[in-house]
């Protein structure tokens, strides 16, 4: 090859080499600022990664709202004094959408279905003693308090039929509360898992988000005015 081809052929690749080094460093800051710093396209600019973020940012956790209740859970637990002052603060209040269960009519149910309703859950058997000593006390809090804003929950947890605890409720004239039932003891397992259930009978205070504010191990006076006094700060009243 002549000189003269040469040298028209050396700032030919020259100029080439020159546009794709140029390119690559473009595309480099193209994707540095697209990458890290959103700030510096304009808002609503195609590529814009913190708003595509917020448009599939997943909704948020019903158990995360539960967890900023703690100071509401310690101004109820605040008002359990004389015959409910074993009633503790949930610490950290934690969602109970879920606890499953049979409603009345014998369908499953949890208590996300009882949405709106702060709720006194219960859980008793007709073996337990001092169970079988508060369900009175329990109907009469439900006959009184019992509304559409508030409900005590007794769920019986006897395995077998419902021939005992229905025997049970009929000899003791037990007709405010609803025959809640699970005969597996997937819900008092269920507690125990969490650290709530140690025996029975043990109580839960629950809020219309289905967030624990308080609970209880072991049975206490429910017809009593300390009681009513507890119910009424759980309801905000």
């Amino acid at each position: 090859m002549s000189d003269g081809k040469q040298k028209k052929l050396i700032p030919a690749w020259r100029a080439i080499l020159t546009a794709m080094a140029a390119g690559a460093l473009a595309g480099a800051v193209a994707v540095y600022v697209t990458g890290g710093f959103s700030g510096n396209t304009p808002a609503g600019a195609p590529g814009d990664v913190a708003q595509e973020a917020v448009a599939t940012a997943p909704a948020p956790d019903p158990a995360d709202s539960c967890t900023l209740k703690a100071d509401m859970a310690k101004t109820v637990a605040a008002s359990a004094t004389g015959q409910v002052a074993a009633m503790l603060p949930a610490d950290p209040p934690q969602s109970l959408a879920k606890l499953a269960f049979n409603a009345p009519d014998g369908k499953p149910m949890t208590l996300a279905d009882r949405a709106g309703k702060t709720v006194l859950l219960n859980l008793w058997a007709t073996w337990c003693a001092p169970c079988r000593a508060e369900m009175p006390a329990l109907d009469a809090l439900q006959k009184e308090a019992g509304d559409d804003g508030f409900e005590v929950i007794a769920v019986n947890v006897d395995s077998g039929d419902d021939t005992k605890p229905k025997k049970f409720l009929a000899e003791t004239q037990i007709s405010a509360l609803a025959y809640y039932r699970d005969n597996t003891l997937d819900l008092f397992n269920d507690l125990k898992r969490r650290g709530l259930a140690l025996g029975l009978p043990v109580t839960l205070l629950i809020d219309g988000e289905g967030c624990l504010l308080a609970h209880m191990n072991g049975p206490a006076e429910w017809a009593g005015e300390d009681a009513k006094k507890l119910i009424a700060a759980a309801r905000g009243s």
